[in-house]
């Protein structure tokens, strides 16, 4: 039986076992996904005991994206931009690290009728979530991406990555501070699609009720009908973020579809099989 993993720290909450579990059984193959609890600090010895139980390839999530690109041999291009890694393949003894994240994205904005091919799109967010969907909407073909960043410490880290794509790629690439709300007004008028990467407005623990009002846009006065609202966040289903857009006649998606479709792409890296996704969409979402 192959085996595959989800590896970080805290994993107990997590769709993906449910997810993979299912797409293995209606594919037929004899697998089966576990978890593995690993921090950061804990990474490198569970890479090792996963490589010596055999197992055949595993998702990586927070905090241990970074630290798995310089444990992977090999690494796809929007895996070594980004410096992150969420699914990894042992293939002929080698480690193959690439990120699934952006390309899930892209999947689920076009899926929801939200182009991405030169568009002009306003990103909030410089995290991890946000990196992955910068990438591939400039991998995807965007004609201008305007970045708003709420943390001035993960700036850095995504202005590199901006440099690097901004020599290869023809998409333009500027930064704002989420607090300047002229900016923010201005920019999302001038985009077919914004997209939330922050976590404002997520379900941290069942206990949480201050999600309910977080919203990263203060009022409706920044919505227009027909503009395309997409959340990254899936808990809850409906954000804060979304209701206001909806109520203004935004057309809105969450984050589930773009867990559904990285999670189809890291099936299809493992196996080479199509991920049953409208099944699973039905079964569990």
């Amino acid at each position: 039986m192959q085996k595959y993993y989800l590896v970080g720290s805290p994993i107990s909450h997590s769709f993906s076992p449910k997810m993979h579990n299912l797409a293995f059984r209606l594919t037929g193959l004899s697998a089966e996904y576990g978890l593995f609890e690993a921090d950061e600090a804990a990474l490198p010895e569970a890479v090792k005991m996963l490589v010596s139980s055999g197992a055949c390839g595993w998702n990586v999530t927070m905090p241990d994206k970074t630290a798995m690109c310089g444990l992977c041999d090999e690494l796809s291009e929007a895996a070594r931009i980004g410096r992150s890694v969420n699914t990894v393949k042992v293939e002929n003894g080698k480690l193959i690290g690439d990120t699934t994240d952006g390309r899930g994205f892209v999947r689920a904005a076009e899926e929801a009728g939200f182009p991405i091919a030169g568009q002009k799109i306003t990103l909030l967010g410089t995290g991890g979530a946000a990196s992955a969907i910068l990438i591939d909407t400039v991998l995807a073909g965007a004609d201008r991406i305007f970045v708003f960043y709420n943390r001035i410490s993960s700036l850095d880290r995504v202005r590199r990555i901006s440099d690097e794509l901004s020599g290869k790629y023809s998409t333009r690439i500027s930064f704002h501070a989420l607090s300047d709300r002229d900016s923010l007004r201005e920019k999302i008028l001038k985009s077919s699609l914004l997209v939330n990467a922050t976590s404002v407005g997520m379900k941290k623990s069942s206990e949480d009720v201050s999600y309910k009002d977080a919203s990263p846009i203060p009022d409706t006065s920044f919505f227009r009908p027909g503009l395309n609202v997409f959340d990254a966040i899936y808990n809850p289903r409906e954000t804060c973020l979304l209701r206001m857009a909806s109520s203004c006649g935004c057309n809105t998606e969450n984050g589930l579809p773009m867990l559904l479709y990285q999670g189809a792409e890291s099936f299809k890296i493992w196996t080479g099989l199509d991920f049953p996704v409208r099944e699973i969409s039905k079964a569990l979402f």
